[in-house]
């Protein structure tokens, strides 16, 4: 997250940043429950599929759960209120895919629209 700068993501940002789409958006949204958070509007999708040949975590940032793709599986993360800029950033890992969601309130389904549970398909072997 922060200003870019010709092209070039600029690390250095303000908790003021990070905290004004919470500010913003937390009284609308009372709570983080999935009914809640999709009563807040301004839906913007992000569809995340796994192409590769292994387990693949999704991680969704700034609350940090984790979801667990197989091969060949695909989650739509959606985020709702208002951000400043952009509604999601994205940082690809081996085996992990990171996605924040800028104004701090986001919904991962299944493509029909069904809720996926927090720590979906999380191999034992991981706390």
């Amino acid at each position: 997250m922060g200003q870019h700068d010709g092209g070039k993501p600029n690390p250095i940002f303000s908790i003021e940043q990070i905290m004004a789409p919470l500010e913003r958006n937390m009284a609308q949204a009372g709570d983080y429950s999935f009914e809640s958070i999709r009563r807040m509007g301004n839906a913007v999708p992000l569809w995340v599929h796994n192409n590769g040949d292994r387990l693949l975590e999704l991680f969704l940032e700034p609350i940090g759960q984790d979801y667990w793709l197989r091969p060949g599986e695909s989650v739509v993360v959606t985020s709702y209120g208002h951000w400043d800029d952009h509604p999601f950033e994205t940082v690809y890992e081996p085996d992990r895919i990171t996605v924040w969601c800028t104004s701090w309130f986001a919904t991962v389904t299944y493509p029909n629209g069904q809720e996926v549970p927090e720590a979906h398909q999380r191999p034992d072997e991981v706390h």
